[in-house]
């Protein structure tokens, strides 16, 4: 079948996968919506699945199963199994490792033909440190399913190339919203600095646990964090330096904050979306290897990143345009706790001083935000009572 006969076909991806997974695998929905012609159906875990795919045009939709509960009594999938049965005969890339087997299970029981499927757990050294992340993506983007093959023949649908990295979308209404937060807070026409401490571990429900035994190995001090920020503080004294995480990192944000001294430094708890546009405008990020370091990446960022056990070659961030730097990493370091205040600190002073594309918000972009948006009901934050100084810490949303 000629090339410009090939049916357009639904491109399924599932991955019940971490928030830096789900971000990388923006590349492969790309990928695969310039192949196959239509955007991607996607099948994630946690509750980040549909936030990071917000907006963006090559996902048509994405669904989040619960991370422990039987998919048969799970809501989530009785929702996307009429999409992916409709989808067919359309390819379903099955990018999960971890959990395999509680997929295949969910094909299985759902009678999705096998056929349909390529997994990547097929692919040579599918977990080969050397290779990053996205490379693998690549080629595995390439396979394409005993159906389809059958269906067009085995030169149909030919690859496209792969882009530079992941990306994320921002909606109008979300950049008002930040526009007017950081208005309200007097940080018109001030660089941000964010700053991500925690990882998946300080969010978990085992955190002190975690903390409490020293089984974090992206756990970086809070003496050592003080040490960085007053660094940074000196190099950038008019900066906004945002302490970012979730609610269950609000009391490491909190210490960081406490041991710095500083008015400049101020712990915010984000929502997921929140992030992604105080990325937009950040000037710089620091980070441990961690979901919002590769958001952080794919909204174009300058970002340094420290790692521990992981593999940079792997997991280091992507970004379509600007710097990534990794501090540490094996051999040389197998936890953040070896790596000296000096070192980041240095690393971030190799990011450009001013980012290219506008990193603050100014006065004439200010005026420019609609008024509704200004004026209106908005979820503001409000300072709130620290026992290392009053107000000193807001909340957003």
């Amino acid at each position: 079948m000629s090339a410009s006969r090939l049916p357009s076909l639904s491109p399924v991806i599932i991955r019940l996968g971490a928030l830096g997974d789900m971000i990388l695998l923006g590349s492969l929905a790309h990928f695969l919506r310039c192949r196959y012609g239509r955007p991607c159906l996607l099948i994630g875990t946690g509750h980040w699945s549909e936030p990071v795919t917000r907006g963006n045009p090559d996902v048509e939709r994405a669904w989040s199963l619960a991370r422990h509960r039987p998919f048969v009594l799970d809501p989530a999938w009785w929702q996307a199994l009429p999409a992916l049965k409709d989808s067919a005969p359309g390819p379903i890339y099955v990018c999960e490792d971890a959990k395999l087997a509680r997929v295949e299970r969910l094909l299985k029981v759902s009678g999705i033909d096998r056929e349909r499927c390529v997994f990547i757990t097929d692919e040579p050294q599918p977990n080969n440190p050397d290779e990053h992340y996205l490379e693998l993506l690549e080629r595995f983007g390439q396979r394409t399913p005993e159906a389809v093959t059958r269906m067009a023949g085995a030169h149909a649908y030919p690859a496209p190339a792969m882009i530079a990295g992941p990306r994320l979308t921002v909606l109008q209404s979300e950049r008002n919203e930040r526009d007017a937060w950081i208005d309200a807070r007097g940080w018109c026409g001030r660089q941000l600095i964010l700053v991500q401490p925690g990882n998946r571990r300080t969010m978990s429900t085992q955190r002190e646990r975690y903390r409490r035994f020293n089984r974090d190995d992206k756990a970086w001090p809070v003496p050592r964090w003080s040490a960085l920020l007053r660094q940074v503080h000196a190099r950038m004294p008019d900066a906004v330096i945002v302490l970012s995480g979730g609610d269950q990192e609000l009391g490491l944000l909190r210490r960081i904050q406490a041991a710095t001294g500083l008015s400049a430094v101020v712990p915010c708890t984000l929502r997921l979306r929140q992030l992604f546009a105080l990325c937009e405008l950040a000037h710089s990020m620091i980070s441990v290897d961690s979901g919002p370091a590769h958001a952080a990446a794919a909204l174009s960022v300058p970002l340094v990143t420290m790692f521990g056990s992981a593999s940079p070659r792997r997991w280091l961030a992507r970004s379509p345009g600007s710097p990534v730097i990794q501090v540490g990493g094996p051999p040389e370091v197998e936890r953040i706790d070896q790596i000296s205040v000096e070192a980041v600190f240095e690393a971030w002073c190799r990011l450009p001083r001013v980012r290219s594309d506008a990193a603050v918000l100014t006065p004439e972009r200010r005026a420019a935000v609609p008024l509704l948006a200004r004026s209106g009901p908005l979820p503001l934050p409000r300072p709130v009572a620290d026992a290392h100084g009053p107000g000193s810490e807001l909340k957003l949303g």
